[in-house]
């Protein structure tokens, strides 16, 4: 599979197949820590994971990586485009995956709701050197979930994320650009 045309099909559609994606994140080259630093801003990608969508009603921003012991996994928009921080909860995690119908615009205003309760400025999660599928890259680890997120490099300024929950076979999908301090919404 050619791995830019492939980027470009998938970036286009914001949807692929678990295998697919799969064989994708296996061509791709793995990355340290330091290529992770900073801010990223996320979409997710549809597979036919039950979390499909429900980043984009949630209006998630994407992640912030300060250092490899410091690490914001949720950022959020609020209703002025401001980012803030998000606790990572999981009731939250299993509701997702269990009621899909909550992914609807129509639950928005409830999400925003929910996550201006969740605000935190506290760390939520690490980065560590990890193996996944073979190969080891830069991974976040939460801190309180069964989850970690490993990242392939698409190029310099573009990764391909891979949400790894142990309550959930199938894996979630996900892309972040870097974003500079002059770009960060």
């Amino acid at each position: 599979m050619e791995t830019k045309e492939n980027y470009e099909l998938i970036k286009r559609t914001g949807q692929t197949t678990t295998e697919k994606g799969l064989q994708w994140f296996d061509e791709l080259e793995p990355v340290n820590l330091d290529f992770m630093l900073g801010r990223w801003q996320g979409c997710g990608l549809r597979t036919n994971h039950p979390m499909d969508g429900f980043l984009e009603v949630s209006s998630w921003y994407g992640k912030e990586f300060v250092n490899s012991e410091t690490v914001h996994p949720l950022l959020f928009l609020d209703n002025n485009q401001n980012i803030f921080k998000v606790a990572p909860n999981a009731t939250a995690m299993n509701w997702v995956l269990k009621m899909p119908w909550l992914k609807n615009d129509s639950f928005k205003p409830l999400f925003m709701l929910i996550n201006g309760l969740m605000k935190t400025e506290v760390s939520q999660a690490r980065l560590r050197m990890m193996e996944y599928r073979g190969k080891v890259t830069a991974t976040m680890v939460y801190d309180y979930l069964p989850i970690n997120d490993s990242f392939r490099k698409i190029d310099e300024n573009t990764v391909l994320g891979i949400m790894d929950y142990k309550s959930y076979p199938q894996p979630f999908f996900f892309i972040l650009e870097r974003k500079t301090e002059f770009e960060l919404t």
